[in-house]
């Protein structure tokens, strides 16, 4: 099992939309049994961002029961990959650590401007289907 972790400092908007394509791409690449998905931040927000839902909704995706979680070194000690959007991972990735870490340089939106959302969530969504073109386990 491939374990992927995505990490910004809320866990409210960028992981939250990368987390939501990542697990599209699972679904529809077949590769439910051989990836596992997590999120979290660094000093996570009490909610998901509303323009986060609303944007993601305009794909077909519902986040809205999620709830932002403190990303710990428990869930990318056994990761492969560890993806951060606006924060390190020295603060949570053991000492031993032997993973890919990926930093996308994707500032916070912020704001309500809808049309900057929704250009982060399709910068997200093509940033994922490369990554997992790249990941993707030979079906040789």
């Amino acid at each position: 099992m491939t374990r992927i972790a995505f990490i910004c400092v809320g866990n409210a908007g960028r992981s939250q939309m990368a987390t939501a394509f990542a697990e599209q791409e699972r679904e529809q690449r077949g590769l439910d049994d051989q990836i596992e998905i997590v999120t979290g931040g660094i000093d996570p927000h009490t909610h998901v961002h509303d323009d986060v839902i609303a944007v993601l909704q305009e794909k077909g995706i519902d986040i809205s029961d999620r709830t932002p979680r403190r990303i710990t070194t428990e869930d990318v000690d056994d990761a492969e990959y560890v993806v951060t959007m606006g924060c390190s991972i020295v603060d949570f990735v053991p000492d031993d650590w032997d993973g890919t870490a990926e930093r996308w340089e994707l500032d916070h939106p912020g704001g309500d401007d809808l049309n900057e959302v929704r250009a982060q969530r399709d910068e997200l969504e093509s940033r994922v289907a490369a990554f997992f073109d790249r990941i993707e386990p030979s079906n040789e």
